[in-house]
């Protein structure tokens, strides 16, 4: 039922995006791009930030990742290394954030500072700290970035740590902030799914603010964020980027195989 759901939607959004001037449905699952973004080359940009909870069903027709495993290359700076401790057990990372803090993100282009406001979402903002502090964004890719919509990011490179943090659901925030440029948000496929994947905004997206879309954070400065590699543009199967289902269950060797120009977090930090 989930499956057709979404292929419902689609074809919806599709119907919505020839109609000038037409908005996004009013679904936690789709949304149109902003208008900023309608010269780019692919429309499915349109699509809001989903979770792999929306993808999950395409893990069973992904192909084995050993038979075309790219090793770990300068691409980051570093391997992924074997998950241990809190990461296999999101039950332990359940502490409650500083009512305002800072996270320092070493990436491939350089970095970047998220100023975090616990009162805009205080469940997102607990989250992000915990998953920080275990080191969990190390080393994971930006895996759907589209010029002009947002930068997605939030899916672990060892398949292991995916499987126990992908059903790691929290209840939703209210929406107090304004998915504005350089906002922070986590995406979701619906109603209480948010997990582990956040975006950041390049443009106004204030028409998610409605869908359930709770910032939490903002970046300090975007020159950094706007170097991101933005070249693989949508997710399969609607565009040439990355599958979730089978990035969820391969992880990074999946990626560097098929898609080395994608940047990374090496290291997330709490300041």
């Amino acid at each position: 039922m989930q499956i057709k759901y979404f292929a419902i939607l689609a074809l919806a959004l599709a119907a919505c995006d020839s109609k000038p001037g037409a908005q996004a449905p009013a679904s936690g699952a789709a949304a149109a791009a902003p208008k900023s973004a309608a010269a780019a080359p692919k429309t499915e940009a349109a699509a809001a930030p989903k979770t792999e909870a929306a993808a999950a069903p395409m893990t069973d027709a992904a192909a084995p990742a050993s038979a075309a495993v790219a090793p770990a290359t300068a691409d980051t700076g570093m391997g992924t290394a074997a998950p241990t401790g809190d990461l296999l057990d999101p039950s332990k990372a359940t502490e409650t954030a500083p009512d305002k803090f800072a996270v320092r993100l070493e990436t491939t282009k350089g970095e970047i500072i998220i100023d975090v406001d616990r009162a805009l979402a205080p469940k997102g903002a607990d989250r992000f700290y915990n998953l920080v502090k275990i080191g969990y964004y190390n080393d994971v890719a930006f895996f759907r970035v589209i010029d002009g919509f947002m930068a997605q990011i939030g899916i672990h490179g060892d398949g292991k740590v995916n499987e126990v943090w992908r059903n790691a659901r929290i209840d939703d925030d209210a929406v107090k902030g304004s998915n504005t440029p350089g906002m922070v948000t986590f995406a979701t496929a619906g109603p209480n799914t948010r997990t582990t994947q956040f975006f950041i905004n390049f443009a106004d997206n204030n028409r998610l603010d409605g869908m359930g879309f709770a910032p939490f954070g903002k970046v300090r400065d975007m020159k950094v964020v706007e170097l991101l590699y933005k070249g693989y543009g949508e997710g399969a199967p609607r565009g040439a980027g990355p599958d979730q289902g089978r990035l969820q269950s391969e992880g990074n060797p999946y990626l560097r195989a098929q898609f080395p120009q994608l940047d990374y977090i090496k290291s997330a930090t709490i300041l």
